[in-house]
């Protein structure tokens, strides 16, 4: 597990992990939202209006209506991102990360409404009468080489392949593992049942689900989404709420170390503005998934006679996911001040680091340097050999760094009970064979754990918890649900509609046996699957910048004809 983790790490550093990923993906935010004249403010109100269906036509085609898309894409956003997410890119980058996260949510706005028109536009049908759309489509269609003999050379097609393919990948990556993952570690740890338990139960759910297609995951969806932002939102303005002195003070976290960065806290051992700023942007496209490519597929089924009117609806997508939910997420881990606290933790030993010297978190250098070697790639002495343990303490001078953090009261168990002898050691590794021994102790703690323990302290206490649980199993259980969808119209693309039945099966094997995965590595891998499909879908939308923007003009001069006595916002 540990040369798997590496692995994953070892690629995203090159890939989403890496600067020019994070300014591409922005960069294409910016570019849009200029050359579009900020689309997501002038065209929200008007958004607002197809979604309730003013607009619709009896003859519109498609599989489902605007409210049903939109639902359909949100329970697919709506998820661990929201929840585990934001913990996690505040635990990784301080409050600030927070600020990157909604910066790339405003951008995504107007990058999702260009990738939803451009996927809607390029849809198709498959044998079976159901939509098939999604950006595969309008790269198969439109980004292919002409030469000057008159020969096409089909890269397009090439590109839409890979893209499906990244697509099934991410399904499984993105949509499936980690939200299963996410929901049995909070069932087990609020509840007490045991992963397998709640992998089987949730597994078998989901495949009645998404045996009926489209139509009954979005029948699903539209009642599923309002009721679990409601119960979430009740929980989280309990605990902002209750800890209302401190809402001015997370704010002023929140955006005080934009560029700088943030300073060491308590627990917490700092973050560069560069780690800051990419942890930010990277959980920001986790969770709203703006220019992935991956809510077109859904808005491509929408009923609708032309395209621009679904990609309007799609800028209310990252608007709800990420600036509102997240923010208010946000501020219950900053307002609680459970952020930079420690709390007792079993270890996991992918998160954790065995250090040769001993080093306290109170001296500025110790916090630099652990940080450095946590985040910048220089090293420490890190500890080889056994450990001597008496009574389950440690007998040697070290330090152990758990959660990126420094781990205290440490004890060593095996059975539940305080473990003596030795235990080996490689490369601050604990070895394979010493998996039935247990370390625990002090740190402090990241994803839906972190967000738990902030919705217990408000009026509701350990109820809030609670809330956590059945908030985090809704909004990860719905994105699952979404996920499947564009897994099945990837495969339709790539190998026709009669091989889905497979794809949901083995979609469903691997949601049942991640429920009980070790979470580090499932974190790391799906990092690599979103990536692996925003990196084709960004190139492409850009490429064809000019018939977004032409697109954009012809649907408000129909529009102006259809409806002469609607005020229209300002022309592109």
């Amino acid at each position: 597990m540990h040369q798997l983790n590496e692995f994953f790490q070892t690629i995203h550093s090159f890939l989403g992990g890496h600067q020019w990923f994070v300014f591409f993906l922005v960069g294409t935010g910016v570019f849009f939202t200029i050359y579009l004249k900020f689309p997501q403010l002038r065209y929200f109100k008007h958004a607002i209006k197809i979604v309730k269906g003013k607009f619709d036509k009896k003859e519109d085609k498609g599989d489902t209506s605007h409210f049903q898309a939109l639902t359909t894409a949100l329970s697919g956003t709506v998820g661990t991102g929201n929840i585990a997410g934001v913990a996690f890119a505040i635990y990784m980058g301080g409050p600030a990360a927070l600020f990157w996260m909604l910066v790339t949510a405003f951008l995504g706005m107007t990058t999702k409404f260009v990738e939803v028109t451009l996927s809607h536009k390029y849809r198709g049908f498959d044998e079976k009468g159901m939509v098939a759309g999604g950006p595969m489509y309008y790269m198969k269609e439109r980004l292919n080489i002409n030469l000057k003999n008159g020969k096409i050379i089909k890269t397009g097609k090439w590109l839409g392949i890979f893209f499906a393919g990244a697509t099934i990948l991410s399904s499984f990556g993105s949509g499936s593992m980690p939200q299963i993952n996410s929901i049995t570690d909070s069932v087990l740890a609020t509840f007490g049942i045991e992963r397998i338990i709640t992998g089987a139960v949730l597994a078998v759910l989901l495949a009645f689900v998404i045996i009926g297609g489209i139509k009954r995951i979005a029948k699903v969806t539209e009642r599923l989404v309002p009721g679990m932002a409601l119960i979430y939102l009740i929980g989280a303005l309990a605990v902002i709420i209750t800890n209302y002195q401190n809402i001015i003070p997370s704010f002023g976290a929140i955006f005080s170390n934009i560029f700088t960065g943030q300073a060491a806290v308590g627990g917490f051992l700092g973050a560069s503005f560069a780690f800051m700023f990419n942890q930010g942007v990277n959980r920001g496209l986790f969770s709203n998934e703006a220019g992935q490519g991956s809510a077109p597929i859904a808005h491509s089924a929408a009923r609708a006679h032309e395209p621009v009117s679904e990609g309007l609806v799609s800028i209310l997508e990252p608007f709800i996911d990420t600036l509102i939910i997240c923010t208010i997420t946000g501020l219950v881990l900053l307002s609680s001040g459970v952020w930079n606290e420690k709390f007792d933790n079993k270890f996991q030993n992918t998160d954790m680091i065995v250090f040769a010297d001993t080093y306290n978190e109170d001296v500025k250098e110790d916090q630099k340097a652990i940080f450095n070697h946590l985040s910048n790639g220089i090293s420490l002495p890190v500890f080889n050999g056994n450990l001597e343990i008496i009574d389950g303490k440690i007998q040697n001078e070290l330090t152990i760094v758990h959660a990126r953090s420094i781990a205290e009261d440490i004890e060593v168990l095996f059975d539940d009970k305080p473990f003596s002898g030795k235990i080996n050691i490689t490369d601050g590794k604990v070895e394979n064979g010493e998996a039935n021994v247990i370390f625990t102790g002090k740190s402090l703690m990241h994803s839906a754990p972190l967000t738990a323990k902030a919705f217990t302290r408000s009026f509701f206490g350990d109820w809030g918890k609670y809330i956590v649980s059945i908030g985090l199993l809704l909004f990860a259980f719905s994105t699952a649900i979404s996920w499947s969808y564009y897994g099945d119209r990837s495969v339709t693309f790539l190998f026709g509609s009669k091989y889905v039945i497979f794809y949901r099966f083995f979609y469903v094997v691997g949601f049942f046996f991640a429920g009980f995965t070790d979470t580090t590595i499932i974190w790391n891998l799906s990092l690599l699957t979103v990536v692996f499909m925003a990196i084709p879908n960004l190139f492409g939308i850009l490429l064809l910048h000019r018939e977004v923007k032409s697109t954009i003009k012809s649907y408000w001069v129909d529009f102006k004809s259809e409806h002469p006595d609607v005020k229209i916002p300002e022309k592109v």
